[in-house]
């Protein structure tokens, strides 16, 4: 039954485009991940969910909702968002997950059309978590060129890590990565 997940997951990916504001794509050394948006940036609201898959057979969900909006980060354009991130997970003898309450930043820079910098952080203490997962932390950095106007190639770096009650824990996906975005 575990492995019907996967391809009813990746017809969802692939149906979302459908209803959906845009579509990335990252890959690290041991994982892929793809994450949907559902609204685009002049949206007050951001609801997304996303899919990784993990080498060694481990499977990340996620469903993020976020209020967002446009400020300034000094001069520079940025739209910020505050909200949660649920995330769930699954390994061969582990399974667990967490609502991480953070946000996230996109910086664009005007002096170098095309270039943004993102960044987010969610944090779940052991009251927002269950299953094997005590708490629960999320980060992600990345640098963006938009090449094309609905389109855009990035680089960064993404840690997630789920500790367990008593000692250990376990960075269920972490490394350097590279993706692109497609805005629809």
């Amino acid at each position: 039954m575990k492995h019907c997940r996967i391809p009813l997951v990746a017809l969802s990916l692939l149906a979302a485009p459908v209803f959906a504001s845009d579509f990335d794509l990252s890959l690290t050394n041991d994982s892929v991940k793809g994450q949907v948006n559902f609204f685009e940036s002049r949206s007050d609201l951001q609801l997304g969910a996303g899919y990784t898959y993990h080498e060694g057979g481990r499977h990340i969900g996620n469903v993020d909702f976020h209020a967002q909006g446009r400020t300034a980060l000094g001069n520079l354009p940025t739209t910020a968002g505050i909200g949660m991130r649920a995330v769930g997970w699954d390994d061969d003898r582990l399974d667990g997950g967490a609502v991480g309450l953070g946000g996230f930043a996109t910086v664009n820079i005007p002096t170098l059309p095309g270039f943004s910098v993102h960044g987010s952080a969610h944090y779940a203490p052991s009251i927002l978590s269950f299953g094997d997962t005590d708490s629960l932390t999320s980060l992600e950095l990345r640098a963006s060129y938009r090449v094309i106007r609905n389109a855009e190639l990035f680089g960064g770096y993404r840690y997630l890590k789920s500790d367990f009650d008593g000692p250990g824990s376990i960075k269920l996906d972490k490394g350097l990565l590279a993706g692109l975005k497609i805005y629809f």
